[in-house]
C-alpha cells in the first residue's frame, strides 16, 4: 500500500481528519504523569501556570554518605568489641550493622529535581532518577513559557 507524500495529499474522510498539530494538540508534552500545556505545567496534581513561573532549574541530589558510613563504623566498633570481650551477641549485632550500612549505601539513588521558581518561592515540582527526563521537562517548560510570553 502506498503512503501519501504529505498530510495534504492524504485521503479525505468524514471520520478521520488530519489537522496540523498546532491546532489540535493542547498538550505540548505528556509523559510519565507530567503534562505541559500552552497554559502551564501539571505534575502529580500540582498545577503551575506559566504566568506564575519565573524560572525552572534542575538540581541533582547526591547520595547521603554520612548515615551509611556512621552505621557501618558503629557496626565495626561493635563487632571488634564483641570479638575482644567474647560476646557473640555484640559480634553478631556489629556484623549486622555493617551489612545495614552497606545496604543503605547501595539502595540510595542519585535523584534529580525540577525546581519551579514562582512568586510564592521555589517549589519542587518533579523528582526522578532519570536526568534526561527532568532536563527534557525543564526545556519544554522554558520553551512553552517563552512562547506564551512572546504571544
Amino acid at each position: 500500500m502506498r503512503q501519501p507524500a504529505s498530510f495534504d495529499a492524504a485521503p479525505k474522510s468524514a471520520t478521520l481528519r488530519v489537522f496540523p498539530l498546532s491546532h489540535t494538540m493542547e498538550n505540548a508534552f505528556n509523559e510519565r504523569g507530567v503534562t505541559v500545556t500552552r497554559n502551564g505545567l501539571s505534575v502529580a496534581g500540582q498545577v503551575f501556570a506559566f504566568r506564575d513561573i519565573r524560572d525552572v532549574e534542575v538540581v541533582t541530589v547526591y547520595k547521603n554518605k554520612l548515615v551509611p558510613i556512621g552505621i557501618s563504623l558503629a557496626g565495626v566498633a561493635a563487632a571488634i568489641a564483641g570479638g575482644l570481650y567474647g560476646s557473640s551477641a555484640t559480634l553478631v549485632c556489629g556484623v549486622m550493622l555493617v551489612v545495614v550500612g552497606y545496604l543503605s549505601w547501595t539502595t540510595q539513588d542519585v535523584t534529580h529535581r525540577l525546581i519551579v521558581d514562582t512568586a510564592d518561592g521555589k517549589r519542587e515540582a518533579l523528582s526522578s532518577v532519570d536526568l534526561d527526563f527532568v532536563e527534557r521537562v525543564a526545556g519544554v517548560v522554558r520553551d512553552a513559557r517563552n512562547a506564551t510570553s512572546a504571544a
